[in-house]
């Protein structure tokens, strides 16, 4: 706008140096007058100077203010000021500016026979232009605290959906406008504690600080910016990208070119980060702003300082926002509309290490190479790790890429808990599209040591050995879904699980869900190992609708069965009658008197079954049979004949648990009627 305003302020002054002296009063009326930069309309020029006064009152009144090629339009402008002239300063005038509700500036224009000066300010923010007499076409900017969001206009014709929100601007800029030639905006900028965001907040800046140098040039067909320097400190978001700046400075370029109304392309853009990242990218945009392609090379030569300045977004939407990062690594990516279509990461001595405890990978060394159209083969390889506190040894995994898939060319054995777990079936397609990372696999364990993932998981001393096999699992949108169930032999028995899904497994409250059948389990070795007494028979039972969140139960439907089996005894001991009674709420009750139960160390049964459906914390118990609130637990047989009577049917599931800890710690005091 100052350079719209000074053409007239001059003209008027020429009328008046024409003019005779006894003249008092000067009027300049124009419909429309247009200039390099841009229009005026309905415009008013006015000056008196009475011929008493060593001065005279100028007053600029403007309907319509526009400048399309800065992105400035303004209405109801007003400019008053007293003028003065003398031989040396040539013609000054200052005064309030005012455009329609906005907070009125100062404006202070001198008009010298070599120079235009132009000064707009507003409390410690201050705008100057100088415009040389030699030089016409060239306008200087000094900016001085200028806020950032006097610049919104001129960053909507680059950013049509930016906001700025806060910041200050200092620096010179060159302003070039030929009236038949293009707009070009050279100089140096330093903003400070920028704020800025798009309209659904998906791009978000706080805090950012940077000393930049411009070249901008508007043609009306095309536009071009270049723009390098250092960035200060700071923060932003762009989608699920969020870079938190370190206190060292991050050198960056980029270049842009823009056709007419298309959208910009960037070939090149620049990134400088000291040992943590150096990465080279060029990229194209379309017109509303959306990605339309993306090539990047990365580089990391110190991977400790990677996540929390880089990949803390990405990371923390698959739950892995507190994993560390070391070593060094190198990425090669091209994306387009439908999604990846290419990616080369070269691992270096990488160590990825959960402090949560959920998984660590020593040593990870290789690549991993996928493309979306030509078939190429890689193979990484680790030293060992850990899953959930569970060591496991050092493999290859070799892959191949082709169709638009990731697969694990082979099984791939790894040694885990003195046995063997073997992926095998490995798929993976990256994100496409609208669709997220899709993984489909089979896993099979062989001969691994009960005893050592029963105290890594803080359950009872389980000893034997353990096998089991999941046919096909398929992980997509954040759950795994275990389509084939899992299979394990265990206490000679066999416990198989169905409808297995797992939700947010390295997420927040992960969430496991499951029917689980179990078949003949030896109940001497199982009791052994519960320190529940001794129980002598096979045991089947279910639980289904079995769901965990965040490791602790909250529903299930259980029930659990002997089963008569020919050739096995079935014989229950005193101690493990009385835990029974603790945990159900329950008498025991004989054909003998009372006091002769103490004589007997073990008893015979026919059956033993309880139940419980746990909902809302309450376990609803149920045993062999029921009468009103009553129900068998245990049904005995032969002499002394014993039976286990339950009472309670609503059970607060943390006393149940309670009960459950003291019998098997033998807390349990005989109940005999």
């Amino acid at each position: 706008m100052l350079r719209m305003i000074v053409p007239f302020c001059l003209g008027l002054v020429t009328v008046l140096a024409a003019t005779p002296v006894a003249a008092r009063s000067a009027q300049l009326k124009a419909a429309k007058i247009t200039t390099p930069v841009g229009t005026l309309e309905h415009v008013q020029l006015r000056l008196d100077w009475p011929s008493t006064q060593a001065f005279g009152t100028l007053q600029l009144l403007a309907k319509r203010v526009d400048a399309p090629s800065l992105g400035y339009h303004f209405r109801n402008v007003q400019w008053q000021c007293p003028l003065q002239h003398s031989e040396a300063a040539g013609w000054q005038c200052a005064g309030p500016l005012r455009s329609g509700t906005a907070p009125p500036m100062q404006l202070a224009v001198q008009l010298a026979p070599d120079m235009t000066r132009v000064d707009l300010a507003q409390g410690r923010a201050r705008i100057t232009l100088a415009q040389r007499a030699k030089t016409p076409d060239l306008t200087t900017l000094d900016l001085t605290q200028v806020p950032l969001a006097w610049a919104q206009a001129l960053a909507t014709q680059a950013w049509a959906d930016s906001h700025l929100k806060a910041g200050l601007l200092s620096g010179r800029l060159a302003v070039t406008a030929p009236s038949r030639d293009a707009l070009q905006i050279v100089g140096t900028l330093d903003v400070q504690g920028v704020g800025l965001e798009n309209s659904d907040s998906s791009i978000v800046a706080e805090g950012l600080g940077a000393a930049l140098q411009l070249n901008y040039l508007s043609r009306p067909a095309q536009a071009q910016l270049q723009l390098e320097g250092e960035l200060l400190r700071g923060e932003f978001l762009a989608g699920n990208t969020y870079v938190a700046l370190p206190q060292a400075p991050v050198k960056f370029q980029l270049d842009a070119t823009q056709h007419g109304q298309e959208g910009w392309v960037l070939p090149k853009i620049t990134w400088q980060d000291g040992q943590t990242l150096n990465a080279q990218a060029s990229a194209q945009l379309s017109a509303d702003g959306a990605l339309q392609t993306l090539a990047v090379r990365a580089q990391s030569q110190d991977m400790t300082p990677l996540k929390a300045h880089y990949l803390s977004g990405w990371m923390g939407l698959v739950g892995l926002s507190g994993v560390e990062l070391r070593g060094k690594a190198s990425v090669r990516a091209e994306v387009n509309q439908q999604g990846l279509e290419s990616v080369q990461a070269e691992l270096e001595g990488v160590t990825v290490d959960d402090p949560a405890g959920r998984f660590v990978f020593d040593g990870l060394q290789g690549s991993v190479v996928y493309s979306a159209k030509q078939q190429v083969e890689s193979a990484l390889r680790w030293n060992g790790g850990q899953l959930y506190g569970l060591a496991f040894g050092a493999t290859v995994m070799p892959f191949t890429s082709a169709h638009g898939q990731l697969r694990v060319r082979e099984e791939v054995p790894i040694p885990f808990l003195d046995g063997t777990l073997t992926l095998r079936d490995v798929v993976i397609r990256p994100p496409q599209a609208n669709e997220g990372m899709d993984i489909r696999f089979g896993m099979r364990l062989a001969d691994l040591d009960f005893g050592k993932l029963s105290q890594a998981l803080e359950l009872p001393a389980f000893q034997g050995r353990l096998g089991g096999d999941i046919p096909s699992a398929h992980y997509a949108n954040d759950r795994i879904d275990f389509d084939g169930g899992l299979s394990m032999q265990i206490f000679d028995g066999r416990v198989a699980f169905s409808s297995l899904s797992l939700e947010r497994p390295f997420g927040t409250a992960p969430s496991l869900s499951a029917d689980i059948e179990m078949d003949d389990l030896d109940l001497t070795r199982l009791t052994e190992v519960l320190g529940f007494g001794s129980i002598s028979g096979k045991l089947d039972g279910r639980m289904t609708g079995f769901r965990l969140v965040n490791w602790e139960p909250v529903a299930f439907d259980a029930r659990f069965i002997t089963d008569a089996k020919k050739g096995v005894k079935q014989r229950i001991s005193q101690r493990a009658v009385q835990d029974i009674s603790s945990v159900g709420d329950a008498s025991f009750f004989s054909s003998l008197q009372g006091r002769l139960i103490g004589l007997f160390s073990d008893f015979g049964y026919r059956q033993i079954g309880i139940g419980c459906r746990l909902e809302n914390q309450i376990c609803a118990m149920s045993g062999l049979h029921s009468a009103g609130n009553a129900f068998t637990i245990v049904k005995g047989k032969g002499v002394p004949q014993l039976d286990v009577i339950g009472y309670n049917r609503a059970v607060a599931w943390p006393t149940l648990l309670e009960r459950l800890m003291a019998a098997g710690r033998g807390d349990v005091a005989p109940v005999i009627e």
